[in-house]
């Protein structure tokens, strides 16, 4: 039981040494995330539109 309460105390210096994110900081890195999502998400809808008309037209070909 001892080093269960060991554990647990060197847990919390070792979280006292840890330099958190402000607020404002972690804000922008969320904002970030969100556009940077939404815009690859954009570009992969594009792509996909784009390769799925080709693969209709491909596909409708009669030879």
């Amino acid at each position: 039981m001892n080093k269960v309460a060991e554990f647990f105390s060197e847990v919390k210096k070792e979280s006292a040494k840890v330099t958190w994110p402000t607020r404002k900081e972690t804000g922008i890195t969320v904002l970030m995330v969100v556009l940077l999502s939404t815009l690859m998400a954009v570009f992969f809808l594009g792509v996909d539109t784009v390769l799925a008309h080709i693969t209709r037209l491909i596909i409708n070909l009669r030879f």
